[in-house]
């Protein structure tokens, strides 16, 4: 049973598909927003598109059929289990790292891109951008981040924002209580100073 799927009509008044596999956010007479899979980032990502002289249509499904995408998403995104500095462990899948700005307050930043990998400022004065599929434990003591990496290497640094503006990285992604229907791409956050330890899977 395939979820939302978006079209467009061409010149010649075809409909031609431009995603499969969705769930639609928003539709109005000048926008259409959808969430998807996005295979090359490996996480849940929104798209916005911009209602032109060839529109876009969707074809929406069931609550059910959007359940079962969501778990499909589950499938192929990074699995984590993240250990708060001050509460239980919680599994979330397809996680990701986005910037907000410092303390919690206001939206991402969305100048920043979010991303699926780990800069760190190791000692000597390099960053090593360390992508998530090579990690296997990350350790939080204090500022230092301990990384056990896939081949058994262990690398200690600390985390290297990839902007120059003030910024709260946050770990991102959804959990077993995940509603379809929500807009965002995530229904767990937490700041990176919060975490004492997070698990690949």
């Amino acid at each position: 049973m395939p979820a939302d799927t978006v079209y467009q009509n061409s010149s010649q008044g075809k409909r031609v598909v431009i995603q499969r596999d969705a769930i639609l956010v928003k539709q109005d007479s000048s926008i259409l927003t959808y969430k998807h899979f996005d295979l090359q980032q490996r996480r849940v990502t929104t798209v916005t598109l911009n209602q032109g002289s060839l529109p876009y249509t969707v074809e929406t499904s069931g609550g059910e059929a959007r359940r079962q995408i969501v778990n499909v998403w589950k499938k192929f995104g990074y699995k984590v289990l993240v250990t708060p500095a001050d509460g239980k462990t919680v599994r979330v899948f397809d996680a990701y790292l986005d910037f907000y700005p410092p303390g919690g307050r206001g939206s991402l930043l969305e100048s920043v891109p979010a991303i699926t990998n780990l800069p760190l400022s190791v000692a000597g004065g390099g960053v090593d951008v360390i992508d998530f599929s090579k990690i296997v434990q990350i350790e939080f003591r204090g500022d230092q981040l301990q990384v056990t990496l896939d081949e058994g290497r262990v690398e200690t640094g600390t985390f290297a924002s990839p902007t120059s503006r003030p910024a709260e990285a946050r770990l991102l992604g959804i959990t077993d209580r995940y509603d379809p229907a929500s807009p965002d791409v995530f229904d767990f956050s937490l700041a990176l100073s919060k975490i004492k330890e997070v698990k690949f899977e």
